[in-house]
Order: C-alpha cells, then sequence, then structure tokens
C-alpha cells in the first residue's frame, strides 16, 4: 500500500466510530444532471449509516429535484451564481453550515469552493475524492475513476465508510401537488386521454450539446404518425425560441410547453411520457431517474465520459468520429467549424432508437440498473 493509501485507510479507520447517528451532509452545487446523479449516493449513505439526520446543498434551482427525496431531511441553497456568490458568500455559507452541527460532510462535487466552504464549517470528518490540490481539505480521499459511470463514482465515497456501494440507480420523487398540476394542464391543452404522449427536449446549456432543430422536428413529426402520439416539447425558457422553430416546422399537433413549467411539475409531466427524445442534458437524467425511456443524442461530448443516461431502457445515438469529445462539457462552438457531430445523427437512427426501447419496454425487458446504455451509431 502507498504511502498515500495509508492515510487515506488511517483516516477511515478513525472515521468508523463517529458515524453512527450522525448528521451527514452531501454538497452537491453543480448542475442538474449532476444532482440527479447524485441521488444513489443519498440512498446508499442512509442504509449505510442511518444517520439521524441528511442534509442535502444544492444550488436554488436544483431544490425540486431533492425536496421530496425520501432519504434527505433538510435542503440546504448555495446561491453561488447569485445572492451567495464570491468570497462573502462562501463565508455566510460555511458560517450556516457550522450552527448546523454537522459531523460528516461528503462531497461528490469536485471544487476549491466546496471544499473550503466545507473546511471553514468546521466539519470534523470531510469525505471528497481525490482531485486537485484543495484535496488536502479532506480527511479521507477517495481516487476517482474516470472510466467509471459518474453514479458508480459518487458511490465510490462509501469506501469512506467501510467499503465500495452496492448497485444503485438515481431516483427522483415529484410532489403530489405536482401531478395534480399536469392533470389541469394536459386537460386545458383539450389532449386526448387515450392518445401516448412521446416528449422531445431540444435544450442544452452548451451549444454544441445540441443536435439540430430540424432533426429533432422530424423525428417529432414521424412520432405523431408512427404512434398516433401527442408530442409535447419540453425545456426551460431557455428553450422557448428554438422549441418555437421545432414546432413550426414539424407541424401536426405538436405542443410546445418550453418554458410553461416549473421544474416539480416537469417532473411529473415526464413521468407521464411514453419515450422521451432528448440531448445529453438534465432531462435524459431526470427520464432515466423516472424509469421513462430516454433516446439521447450525444453530440460533442461521449457517455465514455462517465454521464451517459443511466437506467434500464435508455439508449444513445451518435455519430463515431475522432474528434469527440471536444471537451468536458461540450463548448460554444465547434472547433473544428463543422458541428458534424450534431449534423451526422440522423432522425432515422433516432426513430429507430425509439422504437427498439418503446417495444423492450412494453414487453418489461430489463433487470435492474445498467451503466453501459444501448448505442446506435449514426
Amino acid at each position: 500500500m502507498t504511502a498515500t493509501g495509508t492515510a487515506t485507510r488511517r483516516a477511515v479507520d478513525t472515521m468508523r466510530p463517529t458515524t453512527a447517528g450522525a448528521h451527514v451532509l452531501v454538497a452537491q452545487t453543480s448542475f442538474l444532471g449532476d444532482v440527479v446523479l447524485t441521488t444513489p449516493l443519498l440512498a446508499a449513505l442512509r442504509r449505510r449509516l442511518q444517520p439521524r439526520r441528511m442534509t442535502i446543498v444544492v444550488r436554488p434551482e436544483a431544490v425540486p429535484l431533492v425536496r421530496h427525496h425520501p432519504c434527505v431531511d433538510a435542503v440546504i441553497v448555495d446561491d453561488k451564481r447569485g445572492g451567495d456568490r464570491g468570497v462573502r458568500g462562501a463565508l455566510r455559507l460555511a458560517r450556516r453550515l457550522r450552527r448546523e452541527s454537522i459531523d460528516v460532510a461528503v462531497a461528490p462535487h469536485r471544487s476549491l469552493r466546496t471544499a473550503l466552504v466545507l473546511a471553514g464549517a468546521g466539519i470534523p470528518h470531510r469525505v471528497g475524492f481525490a482531485v486537485g490540490p484543495w484535496a488536502i481539505l479532506y480527511h479521507v480521499r477517495i481516487q476517482r475513476d474516470r472510466r467509471r459511470h459518474d453514479v458508480e463514482r459518487n458511490l465510490s465515497l462509501l469506501q469512506a465508510f467501510g467499503g465500495p456501494g452496492d448497485p444503485e440507480r438515481p431516483r427522483l420523487t415529484p410532489s403530489a401537488g405536482a401531478a395534480a398540476r399536469v392533470d389541469a394542464l394536459l386537460r386545458g391543452l383539450d389532449i386526448d386521454p387515450g392518445r401516448p404522449l412521446f416528449g422531445v427536449s431540444p435544450g442544452s446549456v452548451w451549444p454544441t450539446k445540441r443536435w439540430t432543430p430540424e432533426a429533432f422536428a422530424q423525428v417529432a413529426h414521424e412520432l405523431e404518425i408512427r404512434y398516433g402520439a401527442q408530442v409535447l416539447l419540453l425545456g426551460s425558457t431557455d428553450d422557448v425560441g428554438v422549441a418555437a422553430r421545432i414546432a413550426a416546422m414539424a407541424g401536426g399537433s405538436v405542443i410546445n410547453l418550453a418554458g410553461q413549467t416549473d421544474l416539480d411539475t416537469f417532473l411529473a409531466l415526464v413521468r407521464r411520457l411514453r419515450v422521451l427524445v432528448s440531448n445529453d442534458s438534465a432531462p435524459m437524467h431526470v427520464a432515466a431517474a423516472l424509469e421513462v425511456p430516454v433516446v439521447a443524442v450525444f453530440c460533442a461530448t461521449t457517455p465514455a465520459q462517465g454521464y451517459g443516461p443511466y437506467g434500464e431502457h435508455v439508449a444513445v445515438v451518435e455519430a463515431d468520429l475522432e474528434c469527440r469529445p471536444c471537451g468536458r462539457h461540450g463548448g460554444t462552438k465547434c472547433p473544428r467549424g463543422t458541428e458534424d457531430c450534431m449534423r451526422l445523427v440522423s432522425a432515422g437512427s433516432v426513430l429507430r432508437a425509439v422504437e427498439a426501447l418503446d417495444r423492450a419496454a412494453s414487453c418489461g425487458a430489463g433487470a435492474g440498473a445498467r451503466a453501459a446504455p444501448g448505442r446506435i451509431i449514426s
């Protein structure tokens, strides 16, 4: 065992007696999809440590993802891009966490700010990844295997408490009120309740992760024809424009709901879908966590980076290009200026993936979480 390994093991040995009935904090202030992929860690920590209290720190927009999660007792908001930004905001958060009397902090989020806040809060037992020079601020540092799915990487943090975690898939719990709001929304749209609902989510924070509007429109049109489906275009207020363009090109009865639901209602609406077609973005992870079949189009990024949809009925469609991935998150423009990763994914390949997933789901095929989603090269 290396010197680092020995130091880590000693820290683990001293931590074990402190965890029984502890107040455990999980810090995940990254993107919405990252919060979804952290939910298996919440469940595993609850099962392993049986804490008296489980608290999670997230950004304001992510609160609906965890507010009703059965393993979460409290949610603390870190508005790090708004009112809590900068050094003063970090200090305020650290002071608040200090008042919470937290015993153990676990940080799947790999950022200097997170490490400094947890250390500044004086939390006596801190667990994080051995990534970056700030990892020294954690008492236990776990190696992060870049070859594994992010769900499994997060679960590897359980090594600090006696060993790796059991396989676990992401899970989300919409509120009871959200289901009622979806009922009212669908009634207001005068949608035939016997008509299958298919979703199309064309947005992404990063432009190079967005499949072309023309291809999304073709898919939406074909879904209506082939399945007699009601196709719903879903997304945030940032997606209203592209969704309107897709609706106009698709024709038929495609309905643009982008920007018309809050996140909690969005969760309940996705749960009603027969299949979701999405970019590599948060809705993809939401659908997989809700056990809704999802076809994900990967453009600039690749599932090998560890952020593919994680579930039973999932498929990835992508172009086989040597230039992919061109970055960790994608980017604002194609480095080669060709946008081949977007243009070369055909609507036909996505429709074939939808057909295969829909058939498998209707037959009840599959069992257990699966880290390697079905893959179709366009």
